[in-house]
C-alpha cells in the first residue's frame, strides 16, 4: 500500500486536463485555509472552491467500496477514519467560506469537470452579485 500514489493520480490528472481544456485555471495541491492542515487536489482561490479526488477504496465509496477480509478491523477503522476526516475537512472549509467538492475516482473526468465548473461559475456569480449589492448600498 505504500506504493499507492497520493497525488497526481491518473484520475486527478485526467480531471485537471479536462478542466484546463475548458479554460479553467486553478492551483494544484494547496491548503485552501491557513492553519488547517488539509490539502486539496485542485483549488479555485477566488471562487473559494476546493476539489478533492477521492479513491473508492480509501474513502469508502458507497458504490465501489470493498472491505478487506485480511486485517478487517484495521481497514474498517482506517476507512471510516478517512470518512470522518473528510467530513471534518468539509465543515472546516465551510466555516472559512469555502466549498468542498468531492469527486470519486470512478467518475468520468469530463462529467466531473462539468460539475466542478458549474460550482465554480455559481460561486463566482454569487460573489459578483454580493459585490454589486454592497456597491449599490454604499452609493445611497
Amino acid at each position: 500500500m505504500s506504493r499507492q500514489k497520493s497525488r497526481d493520480t491518473g484520475v486527478e490528472i485526467a480531471l485537471r486536463k479536462a478542466l484546463h481544456a475548458a479554460g479553467a485555471r486553478y492551483r494544484v495541491h494547496r491548503r485552501p485555509v491557513k492553519g488547517v492542515r488539509r490539502e486539496a487536489d485542485i483549488v479555485f482561490g477566488p471562487a473559494r472552491v476546493a476539489v478533492f479526488v477521492d479513491g473508492c477504496f480509501w474513502h469508502g465509496c458507497p458504490l465501489h467500496a470493498t472491505w478487506p477480509k485480511n486485517n478487517a478491523e484495521f481497514w474498517r477503522a482506517k476507512i471510516e477514519g478517512n470518512r470522518r476526516r473528510d467530513g471534518d475537512t468539509d465543515a472546516r472549509l465551510a466555516e472559512a467560506g469555502w466549498l468542498a467538492v468531492r469527486v470519486w475516482e470512478h467518475e468520468q473526468a469530463d462529467e466531473a469537470a462539468l460539475r466542478v465548473l458549474a460550482v465554480v461559475a455559481s460561486r463566482r456569480a454569487d460573489s459578483r452579485s454580493r459585490a454589486a449589492e454592497q456597491g449599490s448600498v454604499s452609493n445611497i
